[in-house]
């Protein structure tokens, strides 16, 4: 059973391939783009059965370290990513797509990052979970205040949506975690498979149906590709920052990828329920690709340090 670590171990490489295969064939990509609600369920399912009640309880004992972490997402996060689309592209649709970047909760992917570098996914779990709950609330006023336009977010579908993939997933994982730990701690490899496979098939039903506008502009999407690495670099730089305020070397992993990394599926959502030129959600699937590109090269250093 072990030998299905060997997805998790190699899940760079497989990243590179996948984003290839994503662009060279994307009806593949745009048949799984339908199913990345379900799919973000099973990454979290996965994770969340890695840990139990007592890690949750510990974890929640700590609002200190969720604060500053809300912050750090909400905060320096979304004045970069509007710093960055006025220097690179100034009011434009891909200037308000980059801000929207910025203003993004943390990825629903991040744990599983978290897990592979070794580091405290209770944690990763907690901080991932609450700047999610408040991305309905957050994430059109910081957008308002920064670009002036109005997002026309559906609060009660937009909810409703990440219970599903987040909070229903995290509890029934811990719970079984906890009300089963010797049968559950031997099904590890097979968690770290069924995550890793999520991770891919994400990766693919973002790369599919954008697969045409990346490849028929390519000078752009240099411009917007270098634009998501800036911010993505940033939000590992923001997250060093501050490990000094974090003594624990697996806290310090977990607050690495809750910064860096952004919910790329609430941009598509809320630029079609604002009645956004479409141009406008890109550069969240730009950065969703550099970001699932960057964050197991980063958690392999991580884990060999």
């Amino acid at each position: 059973m072990h030998r299905l670590r060997v997805i998790e171990r190699n899940l760079l490489p497989l990243v590179l391939v996948t984003t290839a295969v994503g662009l060279a064939a994307p009806g593949a990509g745009q048949v799984l783009s339908g199913a990345i609600t379900p799919l973000l369920a099973l990454l979290m399912l996965c994770v969340a059965l890695t840990f139990d009640m007592a890690a949750l309880r510990a974890v929640l004992r700590r609002p200190g370290v969720q604060a500053l972490a809300t912050g750090l997402v909400y905060g320096p996060m979304s004045a970069a990513g509007f710093v960055l689309a006025r220097l690179i592209f100034g009011h434009s649709a891909l200037g308000l797509g980059v801000t929207l970047v910025g203003v993004l909760p943390t990825d629903v992917s991040s744990p599983l990052l978290v897990w592979i570098a070794r580091g405290n996914v209770a944690l990763a779990t907690v901080l991932n979970a609450v700047n999610t709950a408040l991305a309905p609330l957050l994430v059109p006023v910081l957008f308002l205040s920064l670009t002036g336009v109005e997002l026309d977010v559906p609060v009660v579908a937009l909810v409703a949506e990440l219970a599903l993939t987040v909070l229903v997933p995290t509890l029934v994982g811990v719970g079984l975690r906890t009300s089963f730990p010797r049968r559950v701690e031997p099904l590890e490899p097979v968690l770290s498979a069924g995550s890793s496979l999520s991770y891919l098939l994400l990766l693919l039903a973002v790369v599919g149906p954008n697969a045409e506008a990346i490849l028929s502009a390519p000078g752009q999407m240099l411009l917007v590709t270098a634009a998501a690495l800036a911010l993505n670099g940033l939000g590992y730089a923001f997250a060093l920052l501050a490990g000094p305020l974090l003594p624990a070397r697996e806290d310090r992993v977990a607050m690495l990828f809750t910064v860096s990394k952004k919910e790329f599926s609430i941009a598509a959502f809320v630029v079609a329920t604002s009645g956004l030129p479409t141009e406008v959600a890109l550069p969240a699937a730009v950065y969703a690709v550099v970001q699932m590109i960057t964050s197991p090269l980063v958690a392999g250093v991580v884990r060999k340090r």
